[in-house]
């Protein structure tokens, strides 16, 4: 008998197999599952080379699976961001700024670049642009919030050129004093061109630093349970030249995610040379079960583009719209190129389905896999109308994020089915989930599993109703199983069963039991992946690989990790004291009442320092700027 490479026992398994839905062991070999069931089931399997693993009775889920992501831009820049992401208090995020500004060498600048709300902060507030000047009056400041607007400081403003000559571009407003001097702020109206164009000037990172940025970046998301990835591309990710740190690492075996990945067009108007292009140089699905191509999109042209800024009006998508869409759909039918489509109004994904039901008439999709992302406004009838051309619909969280600007546009009803999850599962259609990480919502898969099934935002306001609720199974499979669809995975991966693919995560708590507003907070203690342990913290730190630090020593990695999370175990880097360093903002220059003028040894006090919305809502004089 060939015995297993990997085997855990004393586990609580949510299979998410509905022929064995729980277990307590399982078995590896090959980066395959070959049994799942009790420990005298696996244990026949333990040769001499066997690794075993005791859960000590903590939950292990399918690795999760983020169906909309934009994994290979974000890591080619992961390094250089400071994230504000999960972080309770505006004050806390000031500390953490001018930390890093202090920190960060000229000519290089500090970037905030999205994944948080100002409603997650006790201020509701997002700082003023004489705050960020006065933290940083000679370091460029970069502050992107969701596709809406982005603050610049008066360094960040010299830095990208703009001044009172500088026109504003199409589709974007830089705001401007009595003067006619920029102010700093910019706005996306109403498209977010203005504001990744502004991005696109800071300083990039060398070869060697991207490459270091992507793995730190995959070993973020291992460290709160992904283990698998369909990219969907990106402005200013063109095909094949920023694609070339993700070859490398895959060529390397340095992959720590499944990756599947869509192409997206870079040339307005010249949409329809790029995908013949592309389908010239890739088969459908070329490449294998760690790295493939999976098709078109999420961009097929620009003049179908409907940017989600809940603050101004939806945008009319121009009289263009169908014939540039429908040269590109039919090109992509043709060539057996699965799509996917941007759309987050109704007004557009009806105009859209006008469009794939012609080219189907003359053109069969023929069980071609298509869907739209986001489809907040989606309705019933373009639902069913979907279903009937056998597509799907990936959701993501960003209402999670700007639930709050939705209600304020069109009111409280409006919001209560915005997206219909509900309705789409109810309708048989394919429905994954996924964050659209990096520049609007957060990265964090449990962000948006508590967002499914509590219906709150991160500000914590209540969207939904019971109708549009998912409990907790069924959020989860749509992490999972649910998936697996959009990447032409479906049996390969998404539970753990016997045969497929062994990716799988142990959590640090029952997410079928911890309160239901505590669902955020979870994250993995180990992640295997293709059998491989790829992240291990806690109690299992010493089953996972080495972390390298993040290049170049300054990045705001180092010092302050990815994700915000209140328990300092969960951090992605640490002090030798096991203490997050994301959660020190050691910044006092004056002696503090609260924090006696160090913040380690509150946090490591009796007083009660880690309650994180009191103490920043309360003012303490360290974060007095």
């Amino acid at each position: 008998m060939d015995t297993a490479d990997l085997i855990v026992l004393n586990a609580r398994i949510e299979t998410l197999d509905r022929a064995r839905p729980r277990a307590e062991a399982l078995a590896v070999r090959g980066g395959r599952f070959v049994a799942v069931g009790e420990g005298a089931d696996v244990m026949p399997l333990r040769g001499a080379g066997t690794r075993v693993i005791d859960a000590r009775g903590k939950r292990i889920i399918p690795g999760l699976i983020d169906s909309h992501i934009h994994l290979i831009r974000g890591g080619l820049n992961f390094n250089l961001e400071l994230r504000w992401e999960g972080v309770p208090t505006l004050a806390d995020a000031m500390a953490m700024l001018k930390e890093q500004v202090d920190r960060t060498p000229a000519p290089q600048w500090v970037r905030v670049v999205g994944g948080f709300s100002e409603h997650q902060f006790a201020e509701k507030r997002l700082p003023t642009l004489d705050e960020l000047n006065a933290v940083a009056p000679h370091t460029p400041v970069f502050i992107l919030h969701l596709y809406d607007r982005a603050l610049l400081n008066a360094a960040a403003l010299r830095a990208v050129g703009y001044d009172k000559d500088t026109p504003n571009p199409p589709g974007g407003e830089i705001q401007r004093d009595a003067a006619g001097r920029p102010t700093g702020l910019l706005l996306a109206r109403p498209n977010a061109l203005i504001l990744y164009s502004a991005l696109a000037r800071g300083p990039r990172l060398a070869p060697d630093d991207q490459v270091n940025s992507t793995r730190l970046f995959m070993r973020e998301l291992n460290r709160l349970g992904v283990t698998s990835v369909i990219d969907a591309g990106g402005g200013f990710q063109n095909y094949p030249e920023d694609y070339q740190i993700i070859d490398k690492l895959a060529r390397d075996n340095e992959l720590t995610l499944r990756i599947a990945y869509n192409l997206f067009t870079q040339n307005k108007g010249a949409e329809l040379s790029d995908f013949q292009r592309w389908s010239d140089m890739l088969a459908p699905l070329a490449g294998s079960e760690m790295y493939r191509h999976n098709g078109a999109g999420e961009m097929l042209v620009f003049s179908g583009a409907d940017f989600e800024d809940f603050r101004e009006p939806r945008p009319e998508m121009p009289p263009g719209m169908e014939p540039d869409l429908e040269a590109v759909v039919r090109l992509l039918v043709q060539k057996r190129w699965p799509f996917r489509m941007h759309a987050t109004y109704e007004e557009t994904i009806s105009r859209a389905l006008d469009v794939f039901e012609k080219v189907n008439r003359e053109i069969p999709f023929n069980g071609l896999h298509w869907w739209f992302d986001h489809a907040e406004t989606v309705s019933l009838r373009s639902i069913d109308r979907i279903k009937a051309l056998g597509g799907g619909i990936a959701v993501q969280h960003r209402m999670a994020f700007q639930g709050e600007y939705f209600v304020a546009r069109y009111g409280a009803e409006a919001a209560r089915a915005t997206p219909p999850v509900r309705r789409m599962l109810d309708a048989g259609l394919p429905v994954g989930a996924g964050t659209d990480a990096t520049r609007v919502a957060s990265y964090n898969p449990w962000t948006s599993l508590a967002w499914l099934v509590t219906g709150k935002t991160v500000g914590g306001m209540r969207m939904y109703g019971e109708a549009n609720l998912l409990d907790r199974h069924t959020a989860l499979r749509l992490w999972t199983s649910g998936n697996t669809w959009f990447s032409h995975d479906e049996g390969r991966k998404g539970q753990i069963a016997t045969g497929q693919l062994a990716d799988f995560a142990l959590l640090n708590r029952d997410y079928f039991s911890v309160p239901e507003d505590e669902i955020g907070e979870l994250y993995a203690e180990l992640t295997v992946m293709d059998g491989r342990v790829v992240h291990g913290s806690g109690d299992f730190s010493g089953e996972a690989p080495p972390l390298p630090p993040a290049s170049p020593d300054w990045s705001p990695v180092n010092r302050f990790g990815g994700h915000w999370h209140a328990n300092p175990a969960a951090g992605l880097f640490t002090h030798p004291s096991g203490a997050s360093t994301r959660n020190l903002a050691s910044c006092c220059a004056m002696p503090c009442g609260v924090h006696g003028h160090s913040h380690e040894r509150a946090y490591t006090s009796s007083v009660p320092a880690d309650d994180r919305g009191f103490w920043g809502a309360l003012g303490c004089a360290c974060w007095a700027f």
